[in-house]
């Protein structure tokens, strides 16, 4: 009987190079980005090199991020923490520009998330990270040992930035919960924190209430640990 998977070769990447002929980036400003503007070749398997190219990319000193699935269990069903998050690029989107009808506000539901700074940038920072993150917007105080990796990283816009996101999650109590201390942005005045069953959560994913791809994904990781563990 054949397999029905295909072999570790065929999912070999083309072996295609990347040579900068020079760096054409802006001077660098004040601000929490930055524009990397590089003069590119690419060379191929077969020796031959394509004609120079102009690449445009984002980077930032934080480049990495972490996102927290905050779980716990009631009457017998697992819940997940979600808390509100406006984000300005969504609120000054232009409708005329979108293919399908829309009436957004910029804000979105989400797990909690935030930057990997640069001195956390190792496999323990990963976790620290989250520690810090969880009390600044949940309000949660969990020592790392309970953080637990939620599968491997993914890159959510390799076109245009190299960031990475780590899942994790975390199982809390709610009477632990204090008020989240928030980071000082003037984004997470009045945001909401809420706690809702996981298969609701899947469902506002689906029927498009929660849009945001990085909740979906680390809310479906979840769902596959809970799984598992009750086989």
């Amino acid at each position: 009987m054949g397999s029905d998977f295909i072999s570790d070769a065929e999912l070999e990447l083309p072996q295609i190079g990347l040579e900068v002929t020079s760096d054409i980036s802006p001077e660098s400003a004040a601000g929490f980005l930055r524009l990397r503007r590089r003069r590119l070749v690419a060379r191929y398997p077969d020796g031959s090199v394509s004609p120079e190219f102009t690449y445009d990319e984002i980077d930032r000193r934080a480049i990495d991020a972490v996102i927290i699935a905050a779980h716990f269990e009631r009457h017998g069903s697992p819940w997940v923490y979600l808390r509100s998050a406006l984000r300005p690029p969504l609120a000054f989107r232009d409708p005329s520009r979108s293919p399908v009808p829309e009436a957004g506000t910029g804000g979105l539901w989400e797990l909690p998330a935030g930057l990997i700074e640069p001195g956390e940038q190792n496999a323990s920072g990963v976790f620290e990270a989250a520690r810090r993150e969880l009390e600044e917007e949940l309000g949660f105080a969990i020592p790392v040992s309970r953080f637990r990796a939620l599968g491997a990283s993914t890159v959510p816009a390799p076109g245009f930035i190299a960031e990475r996101h780590f899942f994790v999650s975390v199982a809390v109590e709610p009477d632990e919960r204090r008020e989240p201390s928030l980071d000082g942005s003037a984004l997470e005045r009045f945001g909401r924190v809420i706690a809702l069953p996981l298969a609701q959560g899947l469902d506002l994913c689906a029927n498009g209430r929660i849009e945001d791809a990085k909740t979906e994904l680390g809310l479906r990781r979840l769902a596959d640990v809970v799984a598992r563990s009750s086989v």
